[in-house]
């Protein structure tokens, strides 16, 4: 057996959590391999929509096992507050759900420092959520952050206490208050000890048990593909490997154990944050397309950026992922549009166009040379298979599938399970 891989082709929020959910009765494991609370997965069944920040998207399926990787980055306070909030919906969490003792945690002080270097950066901040996760990350590469499995050790405390005071003397040097240091202690440690009564592990051996014993694994990602700390747009992007390489350091797992590669991808595009996004709508038209899309991020709240669907962008996620079936989510906000437009090439200050990534591309403005399709300017709410679809969304789905040479083998209607259409 092989685990297969679930991720984002673009910027992150493309609907992985509502995939996830789907597919999660054909899998007996989902396992989160990086990433950490900036994530929002929301699924929506039974008319109540669920955001899921860190636990992976296979939680409401008792029957899953769901593990939490060495590639995650932990904020136990908002894994506590996740757990209970599960609690309306008579989850066992302590039968199906476990937690890699190698995921990295963030501390209080990671907050306080992620403020302060954004901060400290004015017009040129990059958009971080403010989580801690960037500056836990470096601390993991740097060789002096704590993980799960430290929690247990009699002198946890001491540890947490000398990497506190580590990051005193970089937070002084910005001139950054810790009044608060105190308060949020106080929620951490209490937390601490609430994540202690949880399943922690030695992930790598279950999952790769899991696949010796012919069990299927999903591994999801979060984020996307253009957010890789390698691949991505530079230095607008998430601190993790959020591509499919990810899913083997996140999860101990071989490259030659990878299956199917799923990739998500909205039929349009949208960002948070800022950095480079060619095909930005800053009309009425994006306007319409973020009200329709209801494009407010389910982590921070914050109204995304939206745009045309970029296949220069999407052929690269492709590419560098391996990807075997692509989803298409979000179709129905497309509903409104008479016309839609595709970016197919990039046309630089010099008029050369190309249609690919270059390294140059996070500096230059580029200018985006769109194909106009004719919208099917009609609702889809309740298309319950591909033969129900108008022939203008037909035509949609048959040109991306021939230009990015994958099939689309699933397209999203709505925000609901039942909105999901196989092909």
């Amino acid at each position: 057996m092989k685990m297969d891989v679930l991720l984002g082709l673009q910027w992150g929020d493309e609907g992985k959590g509502k995939i996830v959910d789907v597919l999660a009765p054909q899998y007996e494991v989902v396992a989160r391999f990086q990433g950490g609370p900036n994530a929002g997965h929301t699924l929506e069944f039974d008319g109540i929509k669920h955001v899921l920040h860190q636990i992976p998207s296979g939680i409401f399926r008792p029957q899953i096992l769901n593990i939490i990787g060495n590639g995650v980055v932990l904020d136990p306070i908002i894994l506590k507050k996740e757990i209970e909030g599960l609690g309306k919906f008579s989850i066992d969490y302590q039968k199906n759900l476990v937690v890699s003792k190698k995921a990295t945690i963030i501390i209080p002080t990671h907050k306080l420092l992620d403020a302060a270097y954004e901060q400290s950066k004015g017009d040129k901040k990059i958009g971080s959520t403010l989580k801690g996760i960037g500056p836990t990350y470096q601390d993991k590469i740097g060789r002096s952050a704590l993980r799960v499995g430290d929690i247990l050790s009699p002198d946890f405390k001491e540890k947490y206490q000398l990497l506190v005071e580590k990051h005193k003397t970089t937070l002084s040097f910005y001139n950054f208050s810790v009044d608060k240091l105190e308060e949020m202690e106080g929620q951490f440690f209490e937390a601490v000890e609430f994540v202690k009564s949880l399943n922690l592990i030695d992930s790598e051996y279950v999952v790769n048990e899991a696949l010796a014993a012919d069990k299927k694994i999903l591994a999801e990602g979060a984020q996307g593909s253009l957010l890789d700390v390698d691949f991505g747009s530079y230095p607008f992007v998430t601190s993790s490997t959020t591509m499919t390489a990810g899913a083997c350091t996140g999860l101990g797992v071989a490259p030659s154990k990878i299956g199917e590669v799923f990739g998500i991808f909205k039929a349009y595009c949208t960002r948070v944050g800022s950095g480079p996004f060619p095909t930005e709508l800053f009309d009425e038209i994006g306007e319409a397309m973020r009200k329709e899309g209801n494009e407010f991020g389910s982590t921070t709240g914050r109204p995304r950026r939206c745009g045309w669907l970029d296949l220069p962008a999407l052929k690269y996620s492709i590419m560098i992922n391996g990807v075997t079936q692509l989803f298409m989510m979000k179709a129905d906000v497309l509903n409104i549009f008479k016309e839609i437009k595709v970016c197919t090439q990039y046309e630089l200050p010099d008029g050369e166009k190309i249609d690919r990534l270059s390294f140059e591309i996070t500096d230059t403005e580029v200018k985006p040379v769109y194909k106009t399709m004719k919208g099917w300017n009609c609702s889809l709410a309740d298309v319950r298979s591909y033969e129900e679809f108008p022939v203008e969304l037909k035509d949609y789905v048959a040109f991306l599938e021939s230009a990015l040479n994958v099939p689309i083998k699933l397209v999203s209607v709505g925000p609901d399970r039942v909105q999901t259409i196989m092909r």
